[in-house]
C-alpha cells in the first residue's frame, strides 16, 4: 500500500486510475492466479498472487482516498463476518449451514447476490448450491444422473424433429444444467472436470496431426474414418502418439 500511495504521487499513469480504469487488469489478474492454480506451477501461482495483492492494494488506497474505509475497516468487517458465519467456534450459537447463515445475514432471497458475470458453467453450480442450502436437491447422483438421460432425450427428438435452433439451443442448456448438477452430486466441480477434458483432447489431437504427418497424411484430406482410425491409435498409446 506504501508503495501504491507512493506511485500515486510521483507517476502520472498511476495518478489517473480509477476504479473502473483498473478493471480490466483486476480481471485478467484474477484468471491469470486462477489459471496457474489449475497448472499446480508453484513459481506462477506466487507471482500471479502477488500481482493480484497489488491490485487489492490498489482497491485499499483508491477506498482510502475516497474516505470510504481504511484497511482496518475492512479487517474488522471481514474478521467479524467470519465470525457470524461460524458461529458454533465464537460461542455466538450452534453450527448453521453456510448458505443459510449468509440467506439470513443479507435477508435476500435464496438466488439473489450470485454476481451476474459469473461464467455460466459457475454460475449453475452456484445457482444448484444456493438452492440445495433450503433442501431443493435430489438425495444422491441417481437423481440427476437420470435427469441427464432425460434431457438427453429430449435434445435428441428435437434435433430428429428438425426444430428450430433457438428450441434446440434451450434443451442443450437443460442438458448441460443437468450435467452439472450430476457433476455437483458426484462431488466433482464441472470446470476442474472440463478443463482437464479439454487438456485430454488437446493432447490427443496434436498427437494424431503428428502422427498424420509422420505417415504422410493431409488432415484436411484424410477423412472422418481414417482420423477416427488415428485417435483411436493414439488413445491406445495412452496419448503419446506413439503405439505400439
Amino acid at each position: 500500500m506504501a508503495l501504491v500511495r507512493d506511485l500515486r504521487v510521483r507517476c502520472a499513469w498511476d495518478r489517473v486510475q480509477t476504479r473502473e480504469s483498473l478493471r480490466p487488469y483486476l480481471v485478467e489478474e484474477v484468471l491469470e492466479l486462477d489459471q496457474a492454480i489449475a497448472a499446480g506451477e508453484a513459481d506462477a501461482i506466487r507471482d500471479e498472487t502477488g500481482d493480484f495483492l497489488l491490485h487489492l492494494a490498489w482497491q485499499l488506497v483508491l477506498g482510502e482516498e475516497r474516505g470510504e474505509f481504511t484497511p482496518s475497516d475492512l479487517a474488522d468487517h471481514v474478521e467479524r463476518k467470519m465470525h457470524r458465519r461460524h458461529p458454533h467456534l465464537f460461542e455466538q450459537g450452534a453450527p448453521e449451514p453456510w448458505e443459510r447463515l449468509k440467506r439470513r445475514e443479507h435477508r435476500r432471497g435464496t438466488l439473489s447476490g450470485i454476481p451476474a458475470a459469473l461464467p455460466a458453467l459457475l454460475m449453475a453450480w452456484r445457482l444448484q448450491e444456493r438452492a440445495a442450502a433450503v433442501g431443493f436437491d435430489w438425495p444422491d447422483a441417481s437423481g440427476p444422473a437420470a435427469k441427464v438421460r432425460e434431457e438427453l432425450s429430449e435434445v435428441e427428438v428435437e434435433l430428429a424433429g428438425g426444430a428450430a435452433a433457438e428450441l434446440i439451443e434451450e434443451e442443450i442448456g437443460d442438458l448441460l444444467f443437468a450435467v452439472v448438477n450430476l457433476a455437483r452430486k458426484a462431488g466433482v466441480h464441472p470446470n476442474g472436470a472440463l478443463e482437464r477434458a479439454n487438456r485430454k483432447f488437446r493432447e490427443r489431437f496434436s498427437a494424431v496431426e503428428a502422427l498424420a504427418a509422420e505417415r504422410g497424411l493431409s488432415l484436411d484430406d484424410a477423412g472422418l474414418e481414417r482420423l477416427d482410425a488415428l485417435w483411436d491409435e493414439v488413445k491406445r498409446a495412452g496419448g503419446s502418439g506413439a503405439p505400439a
